[in-house]
C-alpha cells in the first residue's frame, strides 16, 4: 500500500507535489499543535483526577474506618463474657419464664452497644432457639434472607460477612456466628447469629460533600445509594485497574468519574463530577483551535496551488520543447520561445538557455550512438556464429541414446542419459540457485556415470531427509565435491572407496557434507587449503570457487568447512542458510 502511494507521488507533476507538500506541512503543524494541546489537557485531566482521587481516598478511608469500628464492635459483642453466659443459659434452659428474663437481659446488653455508634440502625441477635433479640431501630428481616445469612456465616467459620442493601431495607448488614468459649475451653457450640444493621447512607453523607456524588459497588451489587446514577454493569468495563478515572455519558451529559478499589473489602468507590461544567471553557478552546486550522487550511491550499503553477509553467514549456526534440524536430526545438525571452536569470532561465546548446549537439550524439550500436550488434552476431549450438549436442546424445536402446545396450543408454542431464544442467544459466533435491539429481547422474567407470569399487550412500529437499543452495555445489572425493580417494587406490552425502539441520543452518574414507590430508596441507594458498590440481570447479559463490549468495557466515584425518577420511561440509525455494 505504502509503495503504491510513494510511486504515485513520484510520478505526480511538480505543481501537484508542491500542493501536497503545502497541505502536508499544514496538516503536520495542525497535528503537532493538536497533540500538544491534548497533552496539556491531559495534564489538566490528571490534576483534576489527582484532586478528585484525593477527595475519594479521604472519603473511602473514612468509610473504611467506620466499617472497621463496626467490625470490631461485632467482635466485641460475640466475645462479651456476660453475653456468652446469657446465650448459653438460653441454649440450656427449658423454662419459658427463664428464657424471657434472659432474653430481656440480652436486649439490655445489646442496647449498650447500639447506643455507642450513631450510624447503626439496630443490633439483632438470633439465639440458638431461633428467637430474635433486637436493640435500636429494629426492622424485621425476611426469613429467606435470614436463612441465607446464617448459611453464609456458618461457612465463614467465625469471620464476619457483609450483606448489601436490598429493597425495602436500605441497611448494610454485618453478620457473624456466635460460638461458645469459657476461658481456655473453646467448645465452639453454636449460640446464635449476630446482625448489625448499618446506616451506610449516613456514613457516606458524613464523608461526602453532596448526596449522590459518591457510589459504592461490590462486584455488580450496589451498596450506596439505592438508586445510583450508573449501574455497575455500565461502568465495570471502564475499571481497568485498582484506581483511575474515565468519562461516562448519561442522558446527554458527560461525567468525570474517578474510582478506587479497597484492598480491605474489595469494594469500589466512585466519585462523580459533572464534566460539562468543568470542561466547558476547555472544550470551547479545543473547538476554536480546530476551526482556525480548518480556515487556514482552506485559505492556504488555493494560494499554494497558484504559487506552484507559477513555478511549474516554465517547466511545462521546456517539456514541450523536449518532446519536439524527442520526435527528432531539432530545428523547432532549438528556436527560442516568447516565454523564454521573458524569463529571469534564475535556475529555470538558465535551464532554458542551456537547452538550446544541448539540442545543437544531440544529433551528433545520436549519430555516434547509432554507429556504436551497429558495431556492437555485428560483434555479437560474430560471437554467436563462433559458438557451438548446445541443441546440436543434445540431439546428438539423444541419437546415441536411441541407437543404444535399439541395440539393447542399457549401460550405454544410461550413461548417455546421465551425461545429457549433466551437460544440460551445467550449460543452462536460467537458475543460479537450486533446491537441494534438484542438486542431488545432478549428483546421482554423475554417480551413475562413475559407477560404470569404477564398477563396484565405488560405494555411494545418500543420507538426506525428505523434509530438507526444498532448501536452497548454489548450482553445482555438491557435484564438484563428489568429483574431488573420487579423484583423491578412489582413483589413487585399487580397492573400494565409500563416499557418503549427508544433510542435517544445526540451529538455523543447513549442513550438507561429502565424506570419503580416502587417505586424508596432513595438517599443514589442510591449513594451506583452508587459507587458499594451495590450489587444486584438477581442471574442474575448485573448492575456493564454491566457497566464494556461497558467500556471495548467502553471506560471509556461510561456506565450506574442511575436516580431514590422515589415513582415515576427508569430510567437506557445506554450511547454508535454512531457506525454502520455489
Amino acid at each position: 500500500m505504502m509503495r503504491t502511494v510513494f510511486r504515485s507521488l513520484r510520478h505526480m507533476k511538480i505543481r501537484n507535489k508542491l500542493s501536497v507538500l503545502i497541505a502536508s506541512i499544514i496538516a503536520v503543524t495542525f497535528a503537532f499543535t493538536f497533540l500538544v494541546q491534548q497533552y496539556a489537557f491531559s495534564i489538566y485531566d490528571r490534576q483534576l483526577y489527582d484532586k478528585s482521587a484525593q477527595v475519594l481516598n479521604l472519603s473511602s478511608a473514612a468509610i473504611e474506618t467506620k466499617l472497621a469500628r463496626i467490625e470490631q464492635m461485632s467482635y466485641d459483642i460475640i466475645a462479651d463474657i456476660q453475653l456468652q453466659s446469657q446465650l448459653l443459659a438460653i441454649k440450656n434452659s427449658d423454662s419459658e419464664y427463664d428464657l424471657h428474663i434472659i432474653r430481656q437481659k440480652v436486649i439490655d446488653r445489646l442496647l449498650t452497644y447500639a447506643g455507642s455508634e450513631p450510624s447503626i440502625y439496630s443490633i439483632q441477635l438470633f439465639d440458638s432457639r431461633g428467637a430474635e433479640n433486637g436493640a435500636g431501630n429494629v426492622t424485621r428481616v425476611e426469613p429467606g434472607k435470614i436463612e441465607r445469612i446464617q448459611q453464609a456465616t456458618r461457612e465463614a467459620e467465625g469471620d464476619m460477612r457483609w450483606f448489601f442493601p436490598e429493597a425495602p431495607d436500605a441497611a448494610l448488614i454485618s453478620a457473624r456466628d456466635i460460638r461458645s468459649f469459657s476461658n481456655t475451653n473453646f467448645d465452639l457450640e453454636f449460640l446464635g447469629t449476630l446482625l448489625i444493621r448499618v446506616n451506610i447512607g449516613k456514613i457516606a453523607q458524613q464523608v461526602s460533600d453532596t448526596e449522590g456524588d459518591l457510589i459504592l459497588f461490590a462486584g455488580e451489587e450496589v451498596i450506596y445509594p439505592q438508586k445510583p446514577l450508573f449501574s455497575p454493569q455500565e461502568v465495570l468495563g471502564s475499571l481497568r485497574s485498582s484506581k483511575g478515572y474515565f468519562t461516562q455519558e448519561f442522558e446527554g451529559h458527560t461525567y468525570f468519574i474517578s474510582y478506587t478499589r479497597s484492598s480491605g473489602t474489595g469494594w469500589t468507590y466512585l466519585n462523580i463530577t459533572p464534566f460539562n461544567q468543568i470542561f466547558e471553557r476547555v472544550i470551547f478552546i479545543k473547538e476554536l483551535v480546530v476551526i482556525v486550522f480548518i480556515a487556514i487550511f482552506a485559505l492556504m491550499i488555493p494560494l499554494g496551488i497558484r504559487f506552484s503553477r507559477s513555478l511549474t509553467r516554465p517547466i511545462d514549456s521546456l517539456i514541450a520543447r523536449m518532446k519536439l526534440a524527442e520526435k527528432g524536430n531539432f530545428a523547432e526545438a532549438h528556436l527560442p520561445s516568447a516565454e523564454e525571452s521573458a524569463l529571469s536569470m534564475d535556475e529555470m532561465g538558465l535551464l532554458h538557455r542551456t537547452f538550446r546548446l544541448m539540442v545543437e549537439r544531440i544529433n551528433t550524439l545520436i549519430t555516434e550512438n547509432y554507429a556504436n550500436q551497429l558495431l556492437i550488434k555485428e560483434t555479437e552476431f560474430k560471437a554467436l556464429q563462433a559458438q557451438i549450438n548446445p541443441h546440436f549436442l543434445y540431439n546428438t546424445l539423444e541419437s546415441i541414446n536411441w541407437i543404444a536402446k535399439v541395440n539393447k545396450q542399457s549401460k550405454i543408454s544410461s550413461m548417455v542419459e546421465s551425461l545429457a542431464f549433466l551437460l544440460r544442467n551445467s550449460i543452462s544459466m536460467k537458475e543460479e540457485i537450486l533446491t537441494l533435491g534438484e542438486e542431488l539429481e545432478v549428483v546421482e547422474s554423475y554417480v551413475t556415470i562413475q559407477k560404470y567407470r569404477f564398477d563396484d569399487r565405488l560405494i555411494f550412500e545418500l543420507d538426506v531427509p525428505d523434509e530438507l529437499l526444498g532448501l536452497r543452495l548454489p548450482k553445482l555445489t555438491l557435484q564438484p565435491l563428489l568429483e574431488n572425493a573420487i579423484h583423491y580417494a578412489l582413483e589413487p587406490t585399487i580397492g573400494k572407496s565409500r563416499i557418503v552425502v549427508r544433510a542435517e539441520l544445526s540451529d538455523d543452518d543447513l549442513l550438507v557434507s561429502v565424506e570419503d574414507d580416502g587417505p586424508g590430508m596432513p595438517e599443514d596441507t589442510l591449513e594451506r587449503l583452508r587459507s587458499g594458498e594451495l590450489k587444486a590440481r584438477g581442471k574442474g570447479i575448485g573448492l575456493l570457487n564454491i566457497d566464494e559463490r556461497i558467500k556471495l549468495a548467502f553471506g560471509e557466515r556461510y561456506g565450506l568447512r574442511i575436516e580431514s584425518e590422515p589415513g582415515r577420511r576427508t569430510r567437506v561440509i557445506v554450511a547454508l542458510p535454512r531457506e525454502e525455494g520455489e
